[in-house]
């Protein structure tokens, strides 16, 4: 993309902080026109967010404009708003390549500019991270200033609350800009949205408001104000940026700014991603889950549907507006869906717990304490699991069986495809004995048709293929390469089905019938399926060589799922190679 001064004249001589320092103020209106229309342009070619850059244009311009970054402390939450902040710090020729392999970071990225202080991929964490870099200013004793920008769906979660009530305690030189434009991907939920409206409310109606609930907590809270004025930014940050204490701004913004169907529907403006372009016959995963939740919903009025703030990502949609009094949207707090899940669950109700498996990581205790040591039933629905693509590392669903199959009484499912995907949340839904939870990818199904529901016997695998010499044990969604590894090798080819329970009928099986195992998962190794097959193997004595197949100890960078797929070998090509490669030792 030509990055050119005839169509971004003056966008193109800001190309750093320090040229954008240069500029008179008269010149600032103009040029967040400039960005907003060169976000506009290279998200169409791009792909990738783009509501939520629109509407914080005028707040990066004026704090980068004020503040002396990188020196003075900035940092976003999420990164999602960061494109407009990755434009102005001299990434703005690259920022084409952003969300591709060997690209920008989809986030703020330490490693990719020293203007990103804090690198970030999951919501909520800025005040804590801030309160920690202004504290060490203070010790430093150089004047340095920290800023955190934070969304409105980002301040709900228990965590942001941890930080300010830590900093209201200790007072230090902060400022905590919150960016309210009434949206987080969805549309926010809950008492503090509420709370927000109220103050917006009052501010309109120049009404005397005595304290807001930043106050109570020992905030100066500032505002509201309206964030698309980019002078008035630029004479509140000055008036702040020579005081010290801790301050909240709150500046109301709309998502999508500047570009009209993204202002009408900032939930699909959300994110441009390059699926739209495409058209598939296939339905979803996430279809699939939100579907079958609507069919059960329907004779089963003790099911209740819980999300932390991804309804329309999970598919949850349609559930949402049919099913109303089953639905919960509990805003980003993914501690509180489980642990509230669990006191559904011993009220008697049957809780569904809608969740990506890269934000599953934040309620790891309470999966553990609240749900699985009280053996309470509950279905988690693990949406994104296994290789997720352009969000990059943050975003990559990798780590869930290795951090799950450890935990006590629990039933872990990994469907093959999307019919398998609906009878395993059915089987997972009525089983009785504690939690289950069933991981799926980002993405389309292979085309199979969805049967009827019926069970499915727990730790019973599938064998797709018999051959000789090999067996492959493979678990989840890979399975469809795996079978042209196995007709190309002539193997035997097992379907898992499921990492707990283990099969162990079928590992005793073809472990005595077989010179050579080999698993094959969608997750680390380390800990994963292939690691409990090695465990039994082990338990038993049994002398088979096993090879596992899946991904390194590493955190993924942005790609395509065909790419990282395809880097990382698992792919029908690449597993060969890597058969091929490991058999030659013998």
């Amino acid at each position: 993309m030509n990055f050119n001064t005839k169509k971004y004249p003056i966008l193109s001589f800001a190309n750093s902080v320090k040229n954008l320092r240069l500029l008179p103020t008269t010149k600032l209106p103009q040029l967040c026109k400039e960005l907003r229309k060169y976000l506009l342009d290279v998200i169409s070619i791009s792909h990738g967010h783009l509501a939520s850059g629109l509407g914080v244009v005028e707040i990066t311009v004026a704090l980068h404009y004020i503040y002396n970054t990188p020196f003075d402390n900035l940092l976003w939450d999420i990164g999602h708003q960061s494109y407009p902040h990755k434009i102005l710090t001299g990434r703005a020729k690259k920022i084409i390549s952003i969300r591709k392999k060997n690209g920008l970071h989809p986030f703020p990225h330490r490693e990719e500019s020293q203007y990103d202080i804090l690198s970030v991929g999951h919501a909520s964490t800025s005040i804590s991270a801030g309160l920690g870099l202004s504290v060490g200013a203070k010790k430093e004793g150089k004047n340095r200033k920290t800023i955190c920008i934070i969304g409105d769906g980002a301040i709900t979660a228990g965590m942001a609350f941890e930080a300010m009530n830590h900093a209201g305690q200790i007072q230090p030189d902060l400022l905590v800009i919150l960016n309210d434009n009434q949206m987080s991907i969805s549309k926010n939920t809950g008492a503090l949205n509420k709370h927000l409206k109220f103050l917006r409310k009052f501010k309109k109606n120049n009404f005397f408001l005595t304290q807001s609930i930043f106050e109570n907590l020992g905030f100066e809270y500032l505002g509201p104000f309206d964030g698309h004025n980019v002078l008035n930014l630029i004479n509140i940050f000055k008036k702040i940026k020579v005081n010290k204490g801790i301050f909240l701004l709150h500046l109301v913004t709309k998502k999508g700014k500047g570009y009209l169907p993204a202002e009408l529907d900032p939930i699909k403006w959300h994110s441009v991603p390059q699926s739209l372009c495409l058209s598939s016959k296939n339905v979803s995963y996430s279809d699939v889950f939100g579907s079958w939740l609507c069919e059960v919903a329907r004779y089963d009025k003790k099911l209740i549907a819980i999300t932390p703030a991804m309804c329309e990502g999970s598919g949850m949609l349609n559930f949402s507006r049919l099913f109303p009094n089953q639905y919960f949207d509990v805003a980003i707090a993914e501690q509180h869906a489980v642990t509230f899940a669990a006191g559904l669950a011993i009220a008697g109700y049957k809780p569904v717990v809608s969740i990506y498996s890269t934000f599953l990581q934040r309620a790891y205790d309470q999966i553990i304490h609240d749900v699985a040591f009280q053996k309470l039933s509950i279905l988690f629905a693990i949406d994104r699991a296994g290789v997720v693509g352009n969000d990059g590392p943050t975003h990559q669903g990798i780590f869930d069986l290795a951090y799950l199959r450890c935990i006590p009484g629990i039933i872990i499912m990994t469907p093959s495809n999307e019919n398998e995907c609906r009878q395993m949340l059915y089987t997972g839904y009525m089983y009785k004995g504690g939690p289950s939870f069933v991981r799926y990818p980002k993405g389309n199904g292979i085309g199979v048709s969805l049967a009827p529901m019926n069970l499915i016997p727990l730790g019973k695998s599938v064998i797709k293929r018999i051959g000789y010499k090999i067996a492959i044990l493979n678990f989840g969604v890979l399975l469809k390469e795996a079978l042209k590894v196995a007709n190309n090798l002539n193997t035997t080819l097992v379907d898992m089905r499921f990492v707990k329970p283990l099969d162990t009928s079928i590992l005793l099986k073809v472990s005595s019938e077989y010179e050579f195992l080999v698993t094959v998962e969608e997750g680390v190794i380390s800990g994963g399926a292939g690691s409990s097959v090695n465990e039994f193997i082990m338990m038993n004595k049994i002398l088979v060589p096993v090879l596992n197949i899946g991904l390194p100890d590493v955190f993924l960078a942005q790609g395509s799922q065909k790419e990282i797929r395809h880097d990382y070998q698992l792919d029908a090509e690449g597993m060969e190679k890597k058969i091929f490669s490991w058999l030659s030792d013998f």
